[in-house]
């Protein structure tokens, strides 16, 4: 019995293994042959010019290296420059990649990575609310996770807020699980993007003080005291160089806010709307954190994911290309939507999957521009995050008239 076992396991390693090969090995084909990767590419290169020659990934000498492998030359005046601004403890995060030479055989791995996260994102999202969708509707939101627009211009970018998106969610289902340590030190993993982060962070934590969940604060600051300071050891001043490149960063980008789109668009009216459209949200966004501080289950859940979705219009930097984020709140609320309709929700859910999949793509090909890479229009910070905010409020009072959850073994009315 035990020997059938050992090699019922060895076929199942020899099976992942030969699969994982051959995704790598597909990954490598299109990373040749395709441009993109540039998110992927800045990271990598910095942190191999780190290891290799002990250079700041913020100096300019990184910056004209990894220009250099773009445009063949420096980045010229109102070019993009491609230069390092996650914190310097990120590097041990994209290390393992670095080791690769060859930057297309690096970059199919860091594919082959996402591709598994994206799967992942699906799957606990669904575990979060331990939602079992039909064989076919999970099917079609695993390949609506991997192909729609939000999902697939991330992964060829080799945009990290995958794995970002990854680490929240396995940090909601520790909270969920009672597993605070663990998911402390997954929250501060996740803060190698502090932006698309902060504001779900400081609502986890403000939560935890108000329902004693002390580990999970003590945790996070722990670890990210060990982050933090172990980056001080590697460069004393790194704190100040990047914060320089956060500050410097918008100077080279497009619009990376909602208020900043309203006033390329609009001038000093859009200058007005933004302010009163960042005012409005901090105001719901407080309101909702201060009554959701003691929420529990699906209400808990509903408040992180209003948090996320609510940050890519508050004002903070970020890009449509981190819009990944907002998948878990989608399907939390589409398991709303079943548990309460039944067999009848079918039909609007694929409904739904479908024109936000079409409509995306179609109005990023219509709007595309053409550069190094091809650059998405602003109009593409609407139309997701809009439908995050119509479907989380469409299901606000099902969550905060749940006083149970799901269980694994039975089911409690909620």
């Amino acid at each position: 019995m035990q020997n059938i076992n050992q090699r019922r396991w060895l076929t199942y390693a020899a099976v992942i293994l030969l699969s994982l090969a051959a995704l790598i090995f597909a990954n490598y084909q299109f990373a040749k042959t395709s441009p993109g990767g540039t998110d992927f590419l800045v990271h990598w290169e910095g942190t191999r010019n780190f290891f290799t020659t002990g250079t700041s990934p913020y100096s300019d000498d990184t910056a004209l290296k990894i220009q250099t492998m773009v445009y063949g030359r420096a980045a010229e005046a109102g070019e993009h420059e491609l230069r390092v601004a996650y914190p310097l403890y990120s590097l041990f995060f994209f290390a393992p990649f670095a080791l690769i030479k060859d930057f297309s055989l690096a970059r199919a791995v860091w594919m082959a990575i996402l591709e598994i996260c994206l799967v992942l994102i699906a799957i606990l999202s669904f575990r979060l609310t331990y939602w079992k969708p039909s064989p076919l509707l999970f099917a079609l939101l695993v390949l609506f996770t991997l192909f729609s627009y939000h999902g697939t211009r991330p992964l060829i970018n080799g945009n990290a807020v995958i794995v970002v998106t990854l680490l929240l969610l396995a940090s909601l289902l520790m909270i969920r699980d009672g597993k605070d340590e663990i998911a402390g030190i997954l929250l501060a993993i996740s803060t190698i993007k502090p932006q698309n982060v902060v504001l779900l962070i400081a609502f986890l934590l403000f939560w935890a003080f108000f329902n004693k969940r002390y580990r999970l604060i003590g945790y996070f600051l722990g670890s990210m005291v060990i982050l933090v300071g172990f980056s001080f050891l590697l460069i004393p001043d790194w704190l100040t160089q990047n914060f320089r490149e956060v500050l410097r960063y918008p100077s080279y980008n497009p619009p990376g806010t909602v208020g900043a789109v309203m006033i390329s668009w609009w001038g000093d009216i859009g200058t007005r709307l933004s302010y009163a459209l960042s005012g409005v949200l901090i105001v719901l966004l407080g309101l909702e954190c201060w009554l959701g501080r003691h929420a529990a289950n699906k209400y808990f859940l509903w408040v992180a994911f209003l948090t996320l979705a609510l940050s890519q219009w508050i004002g903070i930097q970020t890009d449509p290309g981190n819009f990944i984020l907002l998948y878990p709140g989608l399907f939390f609320c589409m398991e709303m939507i079943s548990s309460r309709w039944k067999q009848k929700s079918a039909g609007f859910l694929v409904t739904l999957v479908a024109v936000l999949t079409v409509g995306i793509w179609a109005l990023f090909l219509v709007t595309v521009q053409k550069s190094y890479q091809p650059i998405q229009s602003s109009l593409l910070f609407f139309p997701l995050p809009i439908v995050a905010f119509l479907l989380l409020y469409w299901v606000r009072w099902w969550t905060t008239h749940s006083r149970n959850i799901e269980l694994s073994n039975q089911t409690l009315e909620i």
